[in-house]
């Protein structure tokens, strides 16, 4: 028998950014009680309250704030994975960023790709939540990550993603991987096929909406 599904929404909210329908083939991880199987990949409020993903991830590409992080958590109906940096900003700043996190209630932290182990040590060895370390290389020891306290992999290594995740696979089949999905449904499907458990998915940014909004308003313009 067919499941009926019923759907609720209202003209002024039903305009939202939708993932993919195939992203639903993939497993999903089951992260502090939440099934997780997509994440949308932004750090625009707007976006951020207008979705139906499962999560958010928000990684940036500054030095981490708490300001910027009680926001982003503030204004999330999901679960948030912030990102706490990594890459120029490592060791104790790391921690205590990823300390304010879990205490402002991010469900996990996510370490950008050139973190040393010392560093990702001393994050495990601060914080109860789950640490998420980003994998941009086939050539990266996953083994010692999985060993300094990373919980899940984020594979983000372009169009060589799924070759990534599918070797990531390969030698560690129990260890929950996200990943980017790539530009459409072959890609992402690619990417699930080749072993990741969830998917992150990157919306078109506001201006584009925008200018969509605004063509559409254009086309429909009449004299008053």
């Amino acid at each position: 028998m067919d499941r009926i599904i019923p759907a609720v929404t209202s003209v002024l909210r039903g305009n939202i950014i939708k993932m993919p329908e195939v992203i639903k083939e993939a497993s999903g991880i089951d992260i502090l009680g939440k099934h997780i199987q997509s994440i949308i990949f932004t750090t625009d409020l707007v976006l951020i309250r207008n979705n139906n993903a499962d999560a958010i991830m928000a990684v940036y590409p500054f030095t981490a704030q708490p300001i910027i992080t009680h926001a982003i958590i503030s204004a999330a109906d999901q679960p948030v994975f912030i990102g706490v940096g990594g890459g120029t900003t490592r060791g104790r700043r790391v921690v205590n960023l990823a300390l304010d996190a879990e205490f402002q209630g991010a469900l996990g932290v996510v370490l950008n790709s050139p973190i040393d182990n010392h560093s990702l040590k001393m994050v495990r060895q601060t914080v109860s939540i789950p640490i998420i370390v980003t994998v941009i290389s086939p050539e990266e020891n996953i083994e010692g990550r999985l060993a300094n306290g990373a919980d899940i992999l984020n594979v983000s290594a372009g169009p060589s993603t799924p070759q990534v995740v599918r070797e990531i696979r390969k030698n560690y089949p129990q260890v929950p991987i996200i990943a980017t999905g790539g530009p459409n449904n072959d890609s992402i499907l690619k990417t699930i096929e080749a072993g990741a458990n969830a998917i992150t998915y990157t919306p078109p940014s506001n201006a584009e909406l925008m200018r969509h909004l605004m063509n559409k308003y254009r086309s429909t313009l009449t004299n008053f």
